[in-house]
Formats: C-alpha cells, structure tokens, sequence
C-alpha cells in the first residue's frame, strides 16, 4: 500500500488560499456575458496593481439552520481588506453575490465592521461595492444585529473619513440603507438597483405594477430620487469615477485634500471669454458649468448629482492646485429658481464640503425661491431653510460670485456675507436686489401704473438702472468688489490662499438642529 504524502504547511496554506479564491468558471462566464464582474475582479481593476491586502480571508458563518450547513464558503460571502488608489491607502469591502446573493450574516457583518474601525483608527477612506439582497434569512436576528452594526459605524465615521458606496446588481433592504448614510454613491446604468422593497411586494402591498428599472434602477435614483450621486455607463466607468472622486477628497477631516501643483497655474480653455458670456439680456438663460469652466484649473470640473434638480450645480474642482467644492445656480434650468430637491441637493453637498475642510466657491444667478402652492404644500419653508442652515454653519473658507440675478432670500443663502461669505465678488451684469425689477415696478407703483399703463416699460428700465446693480451692495459692503469676469481666476486664487488656514471659534454644543 502506497502511503500519500502530506503537504507542508506551505504548501496547505497554498492550496487553502486558492480553495478560498476559486470560483465556478461557469459562474464567471454567465456574469461576464451580462457585463459584471465577480468580487475580486472588481477590487482589482479599481485599486492599483498589487496593493490589495486582504483581511479575514478564511472567515465562515457557524449557521446551521434552513440547509446553511451544506452552504460554507471562506470568506462568507464578502471581500475585505486593505489597498491603495493612485497611491492613497483606503480600506474596501465587495459583496461576493456568487454566496447566497451576497446576503449579509453575523459573520459578514463583523468583517465589514472591523475593517470600518480600522479606516477610522488609521484616517483612511472606506470604499463599499456592494451587490446585496438584504438580510441572510436564514441567520434570522443576528443578520438584522449585523446591519445595525454597520450603519453605527457609517454614522460614527460621517464628516471623519470619506464613505463611497458604488451599487452593482440589485441591493435591497439593509443593503441600501449603510449607502444612503455614506457620502457618495454610484450607480451602474442598466445594471443597478436599489429599493426597500422589490417589484413585487409592491405589487401585493399597494397595487402597483412598476419594473425593476422603473421603481430602483440607477436612471430613477439619479434623476428622480436623489439617492444616486454620479451615474457610471458601465463597470469600467463605475471605477474611474470613484478613482476621480477620491482623488478630490482628503482622507480625514483632520488632513488637507491633495494638492496638485501641476494644475495649478494650468489656465482653462476660452478663459478670455468669460466677459461676454453673460446675455445683455436678463430674460435670456446661459450655462454656468460654461462659467465654472472658463475659471477653474484646466477647465475640469467634476460635476456631483448631474442629473438631480438640475436648477443647481454642485461639484468638485481646483483652483490654484487647491480641491474646492462648487455650488452654482443654473439659469438654463428653472431661471436658477431653487426649489425642495435644489436646496437638499446643494445643502448636503455644501455640509460635507465643510466637515473635510473643502472651501466653497459659490456661483449666484437665482431669481428666488420657486413659488408655487406644491412647493408650499411639500415644504420648501423647511427645505429651503436646509440650504441656509448649511451656509450659516460651515465654517470652511467661502468665495461667492454674483454673475447676474441675486433676488430676496435667496440673495442671503447663496454664501452672502452675512452668512459668513469670507470674499464676495459682484460681476458688472449683477442684480442684486429684494425681487426684480418688473415685480419692484408693478408693486411700487401701481397707482401710477393705473393711471399710465404705458409708462410701465420705461419704469422698468429706471429701476434696474437705479437698484439693480452691484454697486449699491458694494457701496455698503455687502460685496467686497465688483470685478470683470475675466479677473475672477485671478482674484479667487488670491482670497483662497489668504484664507487657506481659516480658523473660526464655533460656541460649545452637541450639535445644531438642522430643519430635517
């Protein structure tokens, strides 16, 4: 009889790591002929080459409930570990939806979390690519335990190190919950879903018949809802977007974001036609990204939620090698009115881009609030008040540009100086004033209109020339100076290296109470 040799220890560890690692290649074909990848394939296209130091390799569920016992795998069904991105060290996690639908259990949840404390004990951002059903029914309360864990930790690591969340496949329940608490989230367009509850138990709850694309897709969620902040075309483009946003990003609250010093004296493209580019005529919409665009860094800017009420832009460029958050009215939507989804749209962005220390740079061309009794009827007081909380509170370094209308409340919101505004600069073409010239006329001069209604137009012109100008506001101080368009570069990288290191003492408190 011919007695079998044992491996080494070396050797055992080899073929464990491989056991851990194998995966069904018919599993890997069928997911690749619909365009997704498996777990680790994803991790190894967003992380540089190499760098993925993977953490609880060999970990196993210990349910034997419902059949679980004939179901084991290392790992239980997530990935995580540690690697770096351009160099930067971040932790990540990826649901393994190969293991009873990447399903969440006891010991799922506990890989998840450990390496959450650890990105918070080292200050590093912590990545989720997440492929979920929800809660691993079989594991019953200790799967729900599990879940509550992890959003704890999502909410003790807001505003101390970044959270990205990138959705592939269909996540459900808990699943979509820890990425509604995280800062950013991305969605794969055609290949994405996120809802509480699918199609069906839709349909048997409440009677509505909605497709899965429809009711949680990615279009829906960056159009619609909100819950999305950056649509990817495709798997590929989910990892360069999430390369691209870090890349913005510092990795704590307490480290600066990353300089680029090549960037920095890069003049963008058509700056010479900043001048012209805002119409003689108020009535006549332009696009600001054209604007943000003419002034920031090599032209690049990084738009957040490009599909959500699109009335406002909100995003990341740099200025002066320095990352800077944006906020900018857009004319070519709505006037530039902010309504409900605008004013939650640019508040969360504008709080985040406080808690890293991001200054702000703010774009002004609103005609107001959006009248309106659906907007009363669905709460824009309290909506509305959000985007002014955050304003009020931030304490990062502030720049305000006023390039054409800045009318009634919304004059005070958009980073006015009396809500902290550190350097506001008025283009000649600004309109600063309580509501506009038409409704001004028709308010303060009705007798006079009753009985020469062919005066209007010419009351009119004398208003806006008499009080919608910049240089009343610059007159008392509510604007620092009235600059030309094609000065704007120039002065807002001066205003942001003197206030690069500014340091407000806030009063004792818990915390404020926003208007949620």
């Amino acid at each position: 009889m011919i007695e079998m040799s044992k491996p080494t220890p070396n050797q055992a560890l080899q073929d464990r790591r491989a056991q851990a690692e194998s995966i069904d290649p018919r599993v890997i074909q069928k997911r690749e002929a619909a365009g997704t990848l498996h777990a680790r394939a994803r991790i190894d296209q967003l992380v540089d080459a190499g760098s993925f130091l993977e953490i609880d390799r060999y970990a196993r569920h210990q349910c034997r409930d419902f059949g679980m016992d004939q179901k084991v795998v290392d790992g239980d069904g997530v990935i995580t570990g540690q690697a770096t991105i351009d160099g930067r060290p971040v932790y990540i996690f990826a649901h393994d939806a190969t293991f009873v639908g990447g399903a969440l259990g006891e010991v799922f949840a506990r890989k998840v979390c450990k390496i959450m404390d650890l990105a918070a004990q080292a200050g590093v951002p912590v990545i989720g690519l997440n492929e979920s059903g929800g809660a691993r029914i079989q594991e019953g309360v200790r799967s729900l335990a599990g879940y509550a864990d992890i959003f704890y930790r999502n909410v003790s690591c807001s505003g101390v190190i970044p959270q990205i969340s990138v959705i592939y496949g269909a996540c459900a329940g808990g699943a979509v919950y820890s990425p509604a608490v995280t800062d950013f989230t991305i969605m794969v367009k055609d290949k994405s879903f996120m809802f509480v509850t699918g199609p069906e138990i839709v349909r048997t709850v409440t009677g509505e018949d909605v497709t899965l694309e429809r009711l949680g897709g990615a279009t829906t969620h960056n159009t619609l809802s909100g819950v999305a902040h950056l649509l990817a075309e495709d798997e590929e483009h989910s990892f360069y977007l999430t390369a691209k946003l870090l890349s913005y990003l510092p990795s704590n609250n307490m480290d600066d974001a990353p300089y680029d010093s090549e960037l920095a004296d890069q003049i963008p493209p058509d700056a010479d036609l900043l001048d012209g580019i805002v119409p003689t005529d108020p009535t006549k919409p332009y696009d600001i990204k054209g604007v943000i665009e003419k002034i920031v860094d090599a032209g690049d800017f990084f738009e957040i939620s490009p599909h959500f009420a699109q009335n406002i832009v909100t995003g990341f460029a740099r200025l002066g090698g320095r990352s800077i958050g944006i906020v900018a009215n857009q004319p070519r939507h709505m006037a530039g009115c902010l309504d409900i989804n605008a004013s939650v749209k640019a508040a969360r962005f504008v709080r985040f881009l406080d808690a890293f220390n991001i200054p702000i740079l703010t774009f002004v061309d609103v005609p107001g609030y959006l009248p309106g009794t659906k907007q009363e009827f669905d709460g824009i007081i309290r909506h509305g008040a959000k985007l002014l909380y955050a304003y009020c509170e931030a304490s990062v370094p502030k720049l305000t540009v006023i390039t054409r209308k800045a009318y009634g409340g919304a004059f005070d919101v958009m980073g006015s100086k009396n809500v902290g505004g550190d350097f506001n600069f008025a283009w000649p073409t600004a309109e600063i004033a309580v509501v506009g010239a038409e409704a001004a006329v028709n308010l303060l001069y009705r007798k006079e209109l009753k009985e020469k209604p062919e005066s209007h137009k010419e009351m009119v012109a004398q208003y806006r020339d008499r009080f919608a100008n910049p240089y009343i506001a610059a007159q008392e101080g509510y604007v620092d100076d009235v600059i030309l368009p094609s000065e704007t570069r120039h002065k807002l990288i001066q205003a942001l290296k003197v206030q690069a290191n500014k340091s407000i003492n806030l009063p004792k408190r818990k915390h404020g109470n926003i208007p949620l």
